[in-house]
């Protein structure tokens, strides 16, 4: 019986997760919930779409993300931190969601809607390191899009990132006033 051959392609994947999700569901679950829901409703579900992107799936706190484009990727989430910030602006920040958002350019394994592989863990590693509120890119994506995308990007140096052989070198968006986006 012949083997079957592994479905890949190249993607830009971004992973974001909320920061201190479990201590905001130990606050106020529904409350949560229904905040978190409608942010993805009114502000990250339209964002991804307008961007091209394919929400791969939701783990409770955190949303893995394919995008054919780095361009697109990274613009579609300067916006969702930009809108996050804007919405948020003059409220308590006890009960903020907040989100960190890694982005990887790589090699994925497709299986069935499922992605996976270096490309996807390496997304998830770099979202780890992210700030709370920014984003963090591999030197990969960082590459795919200088002279595409303006903002400010600060090289955070090389990072041992569990269970991921080799360093990767991680760039930081600075999200401040100037930043401008060229799609």
């Amino acid at each position: 019986m012949a083997e079957e051959r592994l479905q890949r392609r190249l993607a830009a994947i971004l992973s974001a997760d909320v920061v201190g999700y479990s201590r905001l569901m130990g606050l106020d679950e529904a409350g949560t919930l229904s905040r978190l829901n409608a942010l993805r409703r009114e502000l990250i579900d339209p964002a991804i779409a307008a961007h091209s992107g394919r929400i791969v799936k939701l783990m409770g706190d955190g949303a893995l993300v394919e995008f054919a484009s780095a361009v697109d990727a990274v613009t579609c989430a300067i916006e969702i931190q930009r809108q996050l910030r804007e919405r948020d602006a003059g409220g308590s920040e006890a009960d903020q969601i907040r989100f960190r958002i890694g982005i990887n350019v790589g090699d994925i394994i497709i299986e069935g809607d499922d992605i996976l592989g270096d490309g996807v863990n390496i997304a998830a590693r770099i979202e780890g390191v992210a700030e709370p509120g920014g984003i963090s890119l591999s030197e990969d994506a960082w590459r795919q899009v200088q002279g595409k995308v303006t903002a400010n990007f600060v090289d955070g140096g090389e990072h041992d990132l569990k269970n991921i052989a080799r360093p990767v070198r991680v760039y930081r968006i600075e999200l401040g006033g100037e930043d401008t986006i060229h799609p």
